[in-house]
Order: structure tokens, then sequence, then C-alpha cells
């Protein structure tokens, strides 16, 4: 199968101030791989997010317990395309050796290197593009989270690495320790962003401007909620539905919640477009963001999530206005 297309509709941004371009939306596994998806449906969903210009795939080590990371690099192998054509990326800290001191809950350079090595295992590649620290670790000084990253970035296992959910006042301490000892600084956050929840255009706002840093956000649609398809209750066929997500369920049935989600509404009927492609298209609005991680159980809605690229021209600032209002 063809290697992710060049998508005139697409828009490729740096990454922070690195110089590598990700697409604006992107394609990640979460929840999805290894719960909701085998590698068939895997591959027919990451086909299609190759075949609407995306060039950006997240991953991380605890999705499914690793499973997650399997049936990307399995999916990677069967689709057959170049390593040079698509960015790879992981995340580390929760760990998939649960009993294990040491291997859990942690950024110790001992687990950050056999993390890293065991994701690429997984994944069947030599290298990642971007290696997220996926939580801060208060317990292990800030200089040995620096000092090992930086390490795999040399040895040529990560192209660069980033944080998730980092505070902003985290990333500076990180980004002031390499700049004092000449090391590769992260250039990428990994936060939680949608109309929701909007953090990064408060906290992360000045460290943007200032240094350049990117976020590849993820859960654009409060994983699920501004879909709007929880009015009724939670389907049988959603995330919230699954064994072990129950808490995820009573997010969703939220009445106050799904009042605010309903204020969109009228708005998307108006621009002719799904509360989701809405709810995509608004978050790539800000400068803050360098690419929008989506997710989906099926092809179909791979398709209509990109669909929101042709959403973006329609929000002018005035109906941005009204989108945050009606969600305020």
């Amino acid at each position: 199968m063809p290697s992710p297309n060049v998508n005139p509709h697409m828009e490729y941004r740096r990454l922070g101030a690195s110089g590598l371009r990700v697409s604006v939306l992107s394609f990640g596994s979460w929840v999805t791989f290894g719960n909701q998806l085998d590698t068939g449906l895997a591959r027919d969903c990451i086909d299609a997010a190759g075949e609407a210009g995306c060039n950006f795939f997240d991953n991380a080590e605890v999705y499914a317990g690793g499973e997650s990371e399997t049936i990307m690099g399995r999916v990677f192998q069967e689709l057959g395309w170049p390593r040079w054509s698509y960015v790879l990326t992981t995340k580390a800290f929760w760990g998939i050796h649960r009993d294990v001191p040491n291997m859990n809950n942690t950024l110790n350079r001992k687990y950050l290197m056999q993390s890293i090595d065991g994701s690429l295992e997984r994944l069947q590649t030599d290298f990642v593009d971007v290696f997220y620290a996926h939580r801060a670790d208060p317990e292990t000084p800030m200089e040995e989270v620096v000092f090992a990253m930086s390490e795999i970035v040399s040895a040529g296992k990560a192209h660069y690495w980033g944080t998730s959910e980092w505070t902003a006042e985290q990333v500076r301490e990180a980004m002031g320790i390499a700049e004092k000892h000449g090391l590769h600084k992260p250039v990428t956050e990994q936060s939680q962003y949608n109309l929701l929840e909007r953090r990064i255009d408060t906290e992360f706002a000045r460290l943007t401007a200032e240094t350049g840093y990117g976020n590849t956000i993820w859960s654009p649609l409060a994983s699920g909620l501004l879909t709007g398809k929880y009015r009724d209750g939670v389907p049988e066929d959603s995330r919230a539905a699954l064994d072990g997500y129950e808490w995820l369920g009573e997010r969703m049935t939220n009445a106050a919640a799904i009042t605010r989600v309903e204020g969109l509404r009228p708005i998307t009927e108006r621009l002719e477009c799904t509360m989701a492609q809405l709810a995509l298209a608004w978050c790539t609005l800000s400068p803050n963001v360098s690419s929008v991680i989506t997710g989906a159980s099926r092809v179909e809605q791979v398709v209509a999530n990109f669909g929101a690229l042709d959403v973006i021209s329609k929000i002018t600032p005035e109906v941005k206005v009204e989108i945050e209002a009606a969600v305020a």
C-alpha cells in the first residue's frame, strides 16, 4: 500500500522549534489498539489516515500493556511504508512490569534505557522520531531524566524527546539543565486539550511564545464527549463501554457537560459539519498546537475525523467566539 500522501488540504507544521514537520491532524492508538482493534482494523485505520495526508502516528509503552506498540509495529511492516515517510512516537513512564521495583511510575535512567529498547523491539524499528516522558517524576532528579533522554537521542534511538502532561515550570527546568550541560533539550509537550480543557492556552502560552516549545495535543474530542454521541447514554461500541473504563462512562454522561456540548449543535448545522469535525478544527486554531492527535475504532471514523480539514477555514474569528461562548 502507498505511504502517506501529501494532501493539499493538510497543513504540515514544525514540531515546536525543531525542523521536524508533522501533519496538523495525526493519529494515535490510545485505548483502541489491542482493546477495540486487531491488526487488520488497525492497518485499515492507519492506511486511511495516511491517505488523508497524516504523517504522524503516536503510541505509548503502557497502551494495552505493550500490545498497542506490537500491533502498530506489525501494521507498518504489513503496509510496507518506507520508514522515512512517516513520523513515529512513543512514551514511557507507567511501565508494563507493574510489580517490579524501578520499572514503573518512574523516569529513572535504568527504566528509560530499557523502556526505549522494549518499545523499539515491539514497534519493529531502529528509532522513534520522538520519545516522550509520559509524566513528570518527582522522585527522580531532573538532571538524571535530562541526561538519560539526551543520551537516548545521541544514541540514535530517538531523534527528539518530549514531555507529556508536565507543567510549564518543569519543562523550563529541563530545558535549563540541557542548555547548561550542552544536552539535547525537549522539543514538545503532549497535553490534553479540547473545548472543555484549555490549560495549554494559559499555562503554556508564554513558554511557547518564548521558546517555540511544541504541543501534540491529545483527547481533542474529550474522549468522545464532544462528538455529541453520549446525549442518550453510552453507546455499546464506545470506549466508555469497555471493561476498566467505567470512570470514563460516568464522565461522558455528566448532565452539565452534555448541556454545554449541545450548545455547539446549532453551529455545526449552520457550518454543515459534525460535532467532532468542529471540535477538531477548533483545536488546530491555537498557536500553541503543533498537531492534534485523533483516534478511531473504524475506518469511517478516520475519514470523518480528517474531514475536519475542510472545516478549519469556516471557523472565522466571529465563529470562534461563538463556539467558545457556547461551551463556556
